[in-house]
């Protein structure tokens, strides 16, 4: 497999769908390999990418912790699926107030909108438009992909417990699942051990800050927004999708239900004729590759990342990389079908 992997990762190296990766396996009983390959950026002198190099991991951020923290509140009776979103947060208040469900945010069956649009704007505004801005489609109607149920969530998740979502992150996943380079705040670790995700326009060069415009704006104000900003490394990931693997256990200690991993896995939206599981992405060829089944969950992220747990197999992977860089693609396709070749050689 490391010989498959290797292989892979140096042709794309050589068709530049980014300047370095780190990937990672780990399964069932523990057994890991972490595979650093290339530098952080395309220039000459630039650093060699390491196990412990920090990429911002953007969107997996959505599961890890974001949904994960949902789910651990559902787990304590403390939030129901079947609860409406103004239960938590009344403000809310576009023209579907009264039909958002918890589930929706969970499953992403809202009728989302960009959020980029705002990066010019402040996190007071970011907040207004997701209490206010109206969905085009009945939730529950459609399933759709986008920034805004994770970060609605992440505000249910705030307003149940009374503390920020960092706070609760590093309390019950990060520090107990050793994840010592996972944050929300990177700028604790030199600039010299974290990955430069692209050079813009409005920014320069994006390193150490998160990639993620909204989630940026709202950083800049103090707050911390679910739908991206961890910053991490590749082995820390995989003591998250270890914990899943074993079904919700890491070291000794539950994390989740065997029945709540079992939630993550199982599709939610079949009368749609889609495929998503409780908090996860289930079942997505487009980027697991063609031996991912009806089990197979896992998360993307914007800047190159994935990571992936067949919980039937016994095995899970994580790709951190900063596809991005220099410049973003101008779509998906590369970075996905890179996904889905090495999906094809883990889960084979």
């Amino acid at each position: 497999m490391v010989e498959a992997i290797t292989q892979r990762v140096n042709r794309a190296l050589l068709e530049k769908v980014f300047p370095g990766c780190v990937i990672g396996v780990v399964t069932l009983n523990g057994e890991r390999q972490v595979l650093p390959f290339g530098n952080f950026t395309y220039d000459v002198d630039s650093p060699e990418v390491t196990e412990n190099s920090i990429y911002d991991t953007a969107s997996l951020t959505k599961s890890i912790p974001t949904a994960s923290l949902a789910l651990m509140l559902i787990e304590q009776g403390r939030l129901h699926l079947t609860n409406k979103l103004i239960e938590y947060i009344p403000e809310f208040n576009n023209k579907d107030k009264e039909l958002v469900l918890i589930q929706h945010l969970l499953t992403y069956t809202l009728d989302g909108y960009g959020l980029a649009s705002l990066k010019l704007t402040t996190a007071q505004e970011v907040l207004h438009t997701l209490l206010t801005h109206n969905f085009e489609k009945r939730p529950g109607a459609v399933f759709k992909y986008t920034n805004v149920p994770a970060a609605l969530l992440s505000l249910v998740i705030e307003r149940i417990s009374g503390r920020t979502l960092d706070v609760l992150a590093d309390e019950y996943f990060f520090s107990p699942l050793q994840m010592s380079r996972t944050t929300f705040f990177p700028e604790q670790f030199p600039l010299t051990e974290i990955v430069p995700t692209e050079i813009d326009n409005w920014r320069g060069l994006v390193q150490g800050v998160v990639h993620d415009e909204s989630a940026y704006v709202c950083k800049k104000d103090k707050k911390i927004m679910g739908h991206a900003g961890i910053f991490s490394t590749a082995g820390d990931i995989l003591n998250f999708m270890e914990m899943l693997l074993c079904k919700g256990t890491f070291k000794g200690r539950r994390y989740f239900s065997a029945e709540m991993v079992s939630a993550m896995c199982t599709n939610q939206i079949s009368e749609l004729g889609d495929f998503t599981g409780l908090g996860w992405e289930l079942n997505q060829p487009r980027f697991m590759g063609s031996n991912c089944t009806e089990l197979t969950i896992g998360k993307t992220g914007f800047t190159g990342t994935v990571c992936v747990a067949d919980i039937e197999k016994g095995i899970a992977y994580v790709i951190l990389s900063n596809r991005t860089f220099p410049q973003r693609p101008l779509d998906s396709s590369v970075i996905n079908k890179f996904r889905a070749d090495i999906g094809e050689i883990v889960l084979n």
